[in-house]
């Protein structure tokens, strides 16, 4: 591991707080059929929608993503499973990026690219065919912040989790499944994003940015540590468009 903003992330399977296990059952809850497209909005590498495409045999995606390393790991991986000619990883700004309204739409962490919660919820509805689907990722407070939370998440409106809900509900949508990451998956999630920086230090310890990537692993791990970890939540909302 020689590049440092290349392999920030090499350790981790999804981009949030996710394991297999509730990966398969979020795939499950879209209800994606043969011959739908679905439409990945801040994608990253794309393994959420990759599994999604792989599960179901005719359907078709695309994603969009502003991260080269990763819309490149995606490229790759897609190469792997055989699923070039069904899925389009695409490098661009997701919110000004443009196709045609998608049956599945997934945006998952992504919120902060529209201003928040409702600004996503409204970019999706509009990216949705009618009667279409969301996979929304988002964060909440599952238990009020502590001061070290609230500096580390200070620009972003998190509410509770009924209020990300009724947030969905107000904007055109109905529920059809909820899912929150347990307090393991976020702890393997953050251990990991960590891990990948501390294994290059330790293969690079005189590399001239190895003070700038300590630091920054350092920083990662107090606020995680003895701010959000127990208090921030991580849900995802299975929506239908009305």
């Amino acid at each position: 591991m020689t590049d440092v903003p290349a392999n920030g992330h090499a350790l981790l399977d999804f981009n949030s707080p996710l394991s297999d296990a509730k990966a398969f059952d979020l795939v499950n809850s879209l209800h994606l059929v043969p011959g739908q497209r679905v439409v990945d909005y801040g994608c990253g590498w794309a393994e959420l929608l990759l599994r999604a495409v792989g599960h179901v045999p005719g359907a078709t995606a695309a994603g969009v993503d502003s991260d080269e390393h990763a819309i490149t790991r995606g490229r790759a991986n897609a190469e792997a499973r055989g699923l070039t000619d069904r899925v389009a990883l695409e490098l661009a700004d997701a919110t000004t990026w443009t196709t045609d309204p998608a049956d599945v739409v997934i945006s998952i962490g992504a919120s902060h690219a529209w201003g928040g919660t409702k600004g996503a919820l409204d970019a999706m509805r509009a990216r949705l065919r009618p009667n279409g689907t969301l996979l929304l990722g988002d964060g909440f407070w599952e238990n009020p912040p502590n001061a070290t939370a609230t500096e580390v998440f200070g620009d972003e409106d998190l509410g509770t989790l009924p209020e990300l809900v009724d947030l969905a509900l107000a904007g055109g949508y109905r529920l059809l499944n909820l899912a929150t990451a347990t307090r393991d998956e976020w702890d393997s999630f953050e251990s990991r994003w960590c891990a990948s920086r501390e294994r290059w230090l330790l293969a690079n310890p005189d590399h001239p940015r190895a003070a700038e990537v300590r630091e920054i692993v350092d920083e990662h791990r107090e606020g995680w540590l003895k701010g959000y970890r127990g208090s921030l939540g991580f849900a995802y909302l299975t929506l239908a468009r009305t």
